[in-house]
């Protein structure tokens, strides 16, 4: 279990070190528009579709794992004060069980839109030409996949009666 664990640290670190990397891609992707719209009267074609449909994605959903991982995703902790421990750890267990099944659904739903995206190969018109826009469906499949692994990990060292 613990080589699964380093193993899905590396992952998650990887998938978050490129989300971070995107958001510095579109940072100075939309800072140099900036630039060039106010400085030269000559934006920077396409990069509305580019930030919508290829910085954003990966920034929302290829650190999901990490973020899950981390145990930072949003929670609300009002009834734990009143729980034992034993109810905490069922709640949790619950928790992951829940997030997993949610995930999972999400990681399903999106992974058959992904493949009729990539089938009629999705693109967008950005002054005449095509930019392809179907790779970009493959991120959010990718991304629920990795927090349901990672969730499923997490129940499993609950049920272990790990903290981690």
């Amino acid at each position: 279990m613990q080589a699964m664990e380093r193993l899905a640290d590396r992952v998650s670190q990887g998938l978050a070190l490129i989300g971070a990397i995107g958001l510095m891609a579109l940072l100075v992707h939309v800072a140099a528009e900036v630039l060039a719209r106010n400085l030269f009267s000559r934006p920077i074609p396409a990069t509305n579709q580019i930030v919508s449909h290829y910085y954003m994605v990966l920034i929302a959903f290829l650190p999901l794992a990490w973020v899950e991982r981390q145990g930072a995703m949003i929670s609300v902790e009002l009834t734990e004060g009143f729980m034992s421990p034993r109810m905490k750890r069922v709640s949790d267990v619950l928790v992951a069980v829940l997030a997993v099944l949610i995930y999972a659904a999400l990681a399903w739903v999106t992974w058959a839109d992904a493949v009729k995206a990539w089938r009629v190969g999705s693109f967008v018109d950005v002054l005449g030409h095509r930019l392809a826009i179907w790779p970009t469906y493959f991120l959010p499949p990718l991304g629920f996949a990795l927090a349901a692994l990672v969730m499923v990990m997490r129940g499993i060292c609950v049920l272990r009666g790990d903290d981690a």
